[in-house]
This record gives structure tokens, C-alpha cells and sequence, in this order.
């Protein structure tokens, strides 16, 4: 839901945040809690005067990008290693991001903070008071993330199924592995068996000839 201020030619446009999951249980909702810690922390006063540089302008924009990834996922519960693997940077990376050792990943953590105490807002203004409605390559970078995340998750599900596959030819594995234990048991049982009847022969063997020398 939004709002619009207007004060003679100003315009301003606010997004309500209420209904952003904090605590992602699925998904859909940790990609909507991403996307309001991406929005809310580049129109944050600090970065908007920040990617005003060209230069720095895509650096911060992926870096801030992977900082809110990295948190989203974090608060649904996701290891680091998956997180790493999901966003496609280094474990070191993504626990200097989630500490806040990184500036983005601080300032998604300022962003994250105002978001659970109910006191962050979207403010975006409009065309026509100096700032872009739309922040710089933040549109080309969700088609950048949107592309890598299709191929991960076409990825997944092919791991899902080598899992799958490979699960199946363990439970094979196992069940040979037990029939191989239970022929093992029977065959160390007839050679026990066949140890006793050979020492009873050779007991009687030793006997007869004592019984021979004897005469």
C-alpha cells in the first residue's frame, strides 16, 4: 500500500511495510524481505547520495543486493553454506555481510532493525525534484538476479534428483550389503561346523591307531 505527499511541487510516494515478513517461512517470503531490505536501504539518504558516482554506483548496487540475500535468508533459518551457494559468494564473504563488517552489510542491518521495530517507510520520490524514481541499474540487477536465480534453482532440482538417484542406489547397496553380511554368517557357520566334524574325525583317526599299536 502506498501514499502520496504532495507540498507545492514536491511529491513524494510512501510504501507500507507492514505486511514484510521478518521472520521468512517460505520462498515467497524471503524474496519479499529481500526485496524491501534492497528498496528501503537504497533510498536510504546515505547510499542515494552515494550511487549518485557512476563509479560506484553497480558496486553498490550488487553489494547491497547480496547483503539483503544474505540476511533474508539468514532470518528463514538458511546455513551459511547454503546461503553462500544460493547467493553465489564466499562463506567469508556472506558472514562479513551478516556481522556487518561489510558497509552494506551494516547498513541492511540498520535497514533490517527500523523494519522490526515498525518505524521504516519507503519514501520514493518523484521525477522532477533532483532523484530518479527509479534507482540506477537497480532494475537490471533484479533481471540479473532473477536469471541467476532461475538457474539456481534449475540447478537444485537437478540435485534433487542425483540425491534421489543416488539414495536409491544406496538403499540398493545396502540391501546387497545385507545379503553378502547374511552369507558370511552362513558360510562362518558351516566352516565352524566343519572345523568341529574334522576335529571329531581326527580325534577317532588318532584313537583307531592307538588302538592298532596297541595290539
Amino acid at each position: 500500500m502506498s501514499s502520496e505527499k504532495r507540498s507545492g511541487e514536491e511529491k513524494e510516494l510512501y510504501i507500507d511495510l507492514s505486511n514484510i515478513p521478518l521472520v521468512p517461512t517460505s520462498k515467497r517470503d524471503i524474496q519479499k524481505l529481500e526485496t524491501a531490505l534492497i528498496i528501503a536501504t537504497l533510498y536510504s539518504p546515505e547510499v542515494i547520495e552515494l550511487i549518485r558516482d557512476p563509479v560506484e554506483r553497480a558496486t553498490w548496487v550488487d553489494s547491497l543486493a547480496v547483503a539483503a540475500s544474505a540476511l533474508a535468508r539468514q532470518k528463514a533459518g538458511y546455513p551459511i553454506s547454503r546461503i553462500a551457494e544460493e547467493v553465489g559468494r564466499s562463506e567469508t564473504m556472506i558472514r562479513a555481510h551478516l556481522a556487518g563488517k561489510t558497509k552494506a552489510g551494516k547498513l541492511v542491518l540498520k535497514t533490517y532493525e527500523r523494519l522490526l521495530r515498525g518505524e521504516l517507510r519507503i519514501k520514493l520520490p518523484f521525477a522532477g525534484i533532483g532523484i530518479p524514481v527509479t534507482a540506477p541499474g537497480l532494475e537490471e540487477r533484479v533481471k540479473e538476479l532473477e536469471a541467476e536465480r532461475k538457474q539456481l534453482e534449475e540447478r537444485i532440482k537437478q540435485l534433487e534428483e542425483e540425491v534421489k538417484r543416488l539414495e536409491q542406489e544406496r538403499k540398493g547397496l545396502e540391501e546387497e550389503r545385507k545379503k553378502l553380511e547374511e552369507r558370511i554368517k552362513s558360510l562362518e557357520e558351516e566352516l565352524e561346523k566343519n572345523r568341529s566334524e574334522l576335529e571329531k574325525k581326527t580325534r577317532a583317526i588318532e584313537e583307531i591307531r592307538r588302538i592298532i599299536e596297541s595290539v
